[in-house]
């Protein structure tokens, strides 16, 4: 007796059509013959930038005082060691932007007119710290509020963090605000039916959809944040960048420099590659169905 169909007998896939299976040895020939193309094609590119480089009549000087291996090697402990200052300074930074950012977004979101004042300070704050260079910023807290005497000392690396923070938060904050009013209103309601109060509807609803929304941007953001504590060095914090200007008047070579550089890089790719990978996984999202 033959065991009836679903009874743990394991059923064989249909074979694919002539067709379709023209179509699939189309699309593996297609794509190796892309891969081979993008290959070649990148190789010929790097070989004439290298080849146009490397002929110029300054290329030696260069090569000496930027591309120097054993001043790398020398120098590359030390700077190291100052990016983990870079590497502290941007973990409380994203704390402290992520906090405050969602502050002001939320209360620029308030409708009711008693809450007037809140929204204008917030609007007039993010006008300001979103329209103010950074390095004014850093200047103005380090320089000019410890001036005041009425804080106690504080290490560089404090004012740089809050600088960077009182910087951030305004663009995330208006980041957040895009993808709130993103949110259809009918969420809102939806909740608000449920018996969700304001702030239960903020929490539960509106924040993890326009978070969802937006975060290609934010992780944008928080990768040119990654980038910008470099800038913490001009307050005197030994960080990468600082200890790359020391090893510098030491050696008379700029290749620290490059070394401080080529570290912001590691640290900052992987957030850029899953950046490019959520904003793909979302384009896709939001084509289902369409036809280009």
């Amino acid at each position: 007796m033959t065991a009836p169909a679903g009874a743990g007998t394991p059923v064989a896939a249909p074979a694919p059509s002539p067709v379709e299976a023209e179509r699939r040895l189309y699309r593996r020939q297609r794509g190796r013959r892309s891969v081979v193309v993008s290959v070649v094609s990148t190789l010929v590119v790097v070989v004439v930038v290298w080849l146009g480089v490397v002929n110029t009549p300054g290329w030696a000087a260069v090569q000496q005082s930027f591309f120097d291996p054993q001043t790398a090697i020398d120098t590359f402990p030390d700077v190291l060691l100052g990016l983990w200052l870079n590497v502290r300074i941007l973990f409380f930074s994203a704390i402290g932007v992520a906090v405050l950012g969602t502050l002001l977004a939320v209360v620029r979101g308030l409708r009711n007119p008693v809450f007037f004042p809140l929204r204008m300070l917030a609007t007039a704050y993010t006008d300001l710290f979103r329209g103010l260079p950074l390095i004014i910023v850093l200047y103005l807290v380090g320089f000019g509020v410890p001036g005041l005497g009425i804080f106690p000392r504080q290490p560089p690396e404090v004012w740089g963090t809050i600088a960077i923070v009182l910087t951030y938060s305004s663009y995330v904050a208006e980041v957040l605000r895009a993808g709130m009013e993103a949110v259809h209103p009918s969420q809102r309601l939806a909740a608000r039916s449920l018996g969700l109060s304001h702030a239960g509807t903020l929490r539960l609803v509106v924040l993890p959809q326009a978070v969802r929304k937006v975060t290609p941007a934010l992780m944008n953001d928080f990768v040119s944040m990654q980038k910008d504590v470099g800038l913490v060095s001009i307050l005197g914090a030994v960080d990468a960048v600082r200890s790359a200007q020391i090893a510098q008047a030491e050696t008379y070579n700029f290749t620290p420099y490059l070394v401080a550089g080529l570290l912001f890089v590691v640290i900052s790719l992987p957030l850029i590659r899953v950046t490019d990978a959520i904003a793909r996984r979302q384009q896709q999202r939001e084509q289902i169905g369409g036809t280009v």
